[in-house]
Parts: structure tokens; C-alpha cells; sequence
């Protein structure tokens, strides 16, 4: 011991031992952890709430070409006569125009007027794939006809133009026309 020590008390030595003892921090104590379960629950109750409200898109894509602007290469006309198929969808009903002219309804001839009219309050999706059908059978140098070009009125909602364009697509017996160009109302 040295000189200069001074013997502690039993006192001083018991109140030492009893302060540096360890004793748990009561609740609310700042006890050196940062307490994240109710952040982590609000964010569970967020995550939850998110999946259960988002509705889940599909996304599929038509295989399509837009319509030029002008100024575009001139090509020479093919030698064979072709199709030339495009369709007009109306708030009317669908008009087939070929090479030739208007189809005229029943899909048979040639005529004026709307070849596939409206059904009710919507358009005759079946009819449009006959037709498309019956248009391809009609003529040999028809039958390998791949493309047609697809024209809407403003009015015409999105949803009626991509099922027009699948029913000129394919039927139960496969390819009727897969590609699709669209064009321009003037």
C-alpha cells in the first residue's frame, strides 16, 4: 500500500460495489439499442397494404408498323397482283378494302358499304376471322398473304382495335394475316 492511499470504509466499499454492479435499464432507458419494431411494423403493414392493391399487368405486344411519314423510299409494285388488305374499324362495324375495292357484306363480292356491321352494342369478331378466311380461300396468290394494314376512327376504343387485329391474325386453322401495319384515316 502506499503512503498517500487512504483506506476506504466498509461503507465506501459497499456503496463502490453496489453502484458498479450491472443492473438491466428499465423500459424507456436509454440503453444504447435503437428499438426498431414499431418502424419495422409500420413498414410491414405498408408492404402488405402495397401487394394487396397493385393489380398485376400483362404486357403483350403485337408485332406492328407504324404508319410512314413521307418522304420514303419509292418501291416497284410486285409483279403478281396482291391483296393489298386493309380494314377500317368504325363505330359502324369493320370495312374490308382489298386491291379490287370494298368488300361488300358476306364477304363474297365486291360492294360498297361496311363489310362486317355491328352486332348488338360490339363488333362480330368471328365474322371478321370468317371473312379474313374466306378472303384468303377466295384466290390461290391470296393464300400466302401475310400482311394487312389496319386504319381506326378516333372514336374507337383501344381495347376493340387490338381484338379486331387478333381476329385477322389467326384462326383454329392457323395464319390468316400475322402482320399488321397501320394506317393513317384521311
Amino acid at each position: 500500500m502506499h503512503p498517500d492511499d487512504i483506506p476506504l470504509s466498509p461503507s465506501q466499499r459497499s456503496k463502490i460495489r453496489r453502484l458498479s454492479k450491472y443492473k438491466a435499464p428499465e423500459f424507456g432507458e436509454a440503453a444504447g439499442e435503437l428499438n426498431v419494431i414499431p418502424y419495422l411494423d409500420i413498414i410491414m403493414n405498408i408492404v402488405v397494404f402495397i401487394i394487396t392493391t397493385l393489380s398485376v399487368v400483362f404486357m403483350s405486344t403485337i408485332p406492328s408498323t407504324p404508319p410512314s411519314v413521307g418522304g420514303g423510299k419509292a418501291t416497284r409494285a410486285p409483279k403478281t397482283k396482291s391483296l393489298k388488305l386493309s380494314a377500317l374499324i368504325t363505330s359502324e362495324g369493320v370495312a374490308l378494302k382489298t386491291a379490287t375495292g370494298n368488300i361488300a357484306q358476306g364477304c363474297d363480292r365486291i360492294g360498297a358499304g361496311i363489310t362486317i356491321p355491328m352486332v348488338g352494342n360490339g363488333h362480330d369478331y368471328g365474322e371478321i376471322t370468317r371473312c379474313a378466311r374466306e378472303l384468303k380461300r377466295q384466290n390461290e396468290r391470296f393464300a400466302k398473304e401475310k400482311q394487312v394494314t389496319i386504319t381506326a376512327n378516333p372514336e374507337v376504343r383501344y381495347q376493340v382495335l387490338i381484338r379486331v387485329i387478333d381476329a385477322l391474325r389467326r384462326d383454329e386453322k392457323g395464319e390468316l394475316f400475322p402482320t399488321v401495319y397501320f394506317g393513317v384515316a384521311r
